[in-house]
């Protein structure tokens, strides 16, 4: 399934972490599925409140908290940068579907990184 929300379709998820070579290309590429994924779902079950939202969002963070081992192994680490890029994703995908009064530490209040 392809996302249809067309700010999100376009959008560069995890650009900075793209840019900058501390971050393995494959390790990123993991994130941005994690991160469309949540696209994905929120277009299937159409979360009607916040609390709905963040049900979702929480999902998503856990898989980075996963995903933050993979990173330690090759060397890197979900640090301050990473974290700046992936928190701001997770506000960028939660305006885009009209959340706009979602608080951004609520939408991955379950990292651990």
């Amino acid at each position: 399934m392809s996302i249809k929300n067309q700010r999100l379709a376009g959008h560069a998820f995890l650009a900075e972490m793209y840019d900058d070579g501390y971050f393995p290309d494959h390790l990123v590429d993991k994130g941005k599925a994690i991160l469309l994924r949540l696209c994905e779902r929120i277009e299937t079950e159409q979360p009607a409140d916040l609390a709905a939202l963040y049900a979702l969002t929480q999902a998503a963070t856990e898989e980075f908290n996963l995903l933050e081992e993979e990173f330690d192994a090759a060397g890197s680490e979900i640090e301050t940068a990473a974290r700046e890029a992936i928190g701001a994703d997770f506000w960028i995908v939660a305006t885009a579907y009209g959340f706009t009064d979602a608080d951004s530490e609520k939408l991955i209040a379950t990292r651990n990184w």
